[in-house]
């Protein structure tokens, strides 16, 4: 209970996050593999084209799922490392010492959770502009800090990215919020779940407001 009621907190920041670092993400591909272009400018060019998809989608506004998992498997997964996320989560511990399946079934049901998230974010896409503070690293840099602020309601939103250089080029592996990093957020309620019930008890746990989310978009 105490994990399901930390998600619901964390889901209007969430929102907020999702869709601007998805959208960090989602037009990554139509960039041009000869193009060089710095983190910072990444997240700038494809955060405002994929404001301007979404605000021209209405069934993404509508928050269509299938549509968004389409969506998200195909241009957003690509550019995150989804794997580094989830450790950074659940705890390089927790995770070395887990079962193949177990690794399995938590991939799945964070990303259950973080797609329906989104799904909703997509929802309250209206008239965002994401302004990039200025970016500060150093060229042989491989993990960067772009800061940037999302415009457009009552108060601006900060909202940062860690990026990870590699070998398929720059990738985010967490987001802050308002000052609070998403996976330091879901670390500790995972923590106080996983030490009360184990793992299973946590994906156990995932599963059941993944399900009754499903149920209630259905209801």
């Amino acid at each position: 209970m105490q994990l399901m009621n930390k998600i619901c907190s964390l889901k209007s920041l969430l929102r907020s996050a999702l869709v601007v670092a998805a959208s960090a993400t989602l037009a990554a591909g139509t960039v041009r593999a000869d193009e060089v272009m710095t983190p910072d400018a990444l997240i700038k060019t494809v955060s405002s084209e994929v404001i301007e998809a979404a605000k021209a989608d209405k069934s993404l506004q509508s928050g269509d799922l299938q549509k968004v998992i389409v969506l998200v498997d195909s241009k957003v997964m690509p550019h995150v490392n989804f794997d580094r996320m989830t450790i950074a989560t659940v705890g390089a511990r927790n995770w070395k010492t887990a079962t193949d399946e177990q690794k399995k079934r938590l991939l799945e049901e964070y990303k259950s959770l973080l797609m329906r998230t989104y799904a909703g974010a997509l929802s309250m896409v209206k008239d965002q502009t994401v302004q990039v503070s200025p970016f500060r690293a150093q060229p042989g840099d491989t993990d960067v800090l772009v800061r940037t602020k999302v415009r457009g309601g009552p108060e601006p939103i900060q909202l940062d990215y860690r990026l990870e250089k590699t070998e398929q080029g720059w990738k985010i592996y967490d987001v802050n919020v308002g000052g609070f990093w998403l996976t330091e957020q879901f670390r500790s309620s995972w923590a106080q779940e996983i030490s009360a019930n184990g793992l299973d008890g946590l994906i156990s746990a995932l599963a059941k407001r993944n399900k009754s989310a499903a149920a209630a978009a259905k209801g």
